[in-house]
């Protein structure tokens, strides 16, 4: 599987990203889809997941209202807008898949991750 996440950048707090992560190797259509993060000492953590027909979403308390995830089946890619970026949205920005459904993404014990990407809030 290939999972590469582009998007991230610098931005005052107050201030919106778009991630995108595009997947390869696998039938995108048939997983759910995860995006996750890791600040500098931190344990890595799930931020947003939505389900193979996009129909689902589930997210983390800290970013819901703030965080929408979606996905384009016809380019086998998952977003994530972020709005109303605070300092501590500052990490490393992945993506992961699951086959068993949306509840499994809410994990971090995946056997490998690809290139995330950077997000920085400044105050």
């Amino acid at each position: 599987v290939q999972l590469q996440a582009c998007g991230g950048g610098l931005v005052q707090a107050g201030g919106s990203l778009r991630l995108a992560c595009s997947v390869s190797g696998i039938i995108f259509r048939n997983r759910s889809m995860g995006w996750y993060r890791q600040a500098p000492g931190k344990q890595r953590e799930f931020v947003a997941g939505i389900s193979n027909s996009g129909v689902s979403r589930n997210y983390a308390d800290s970013v819901k209202g703030r965080f929408t995830v979606s996905r384009d089946n016809a380019k086998n890619t998952v977003y994530l807008q972020m709005n109303s970026l605070k300092p501590e949205d500052t990490a490393v920005y992945y993506c992961n898949s699951d086959a068993r459904g949306i509840r499994w993404l809410i994990r971090t014990d995946f056997a490998s991750w690809g290139q995330g990407t950077q997000v920085t809030v400044s105050s």
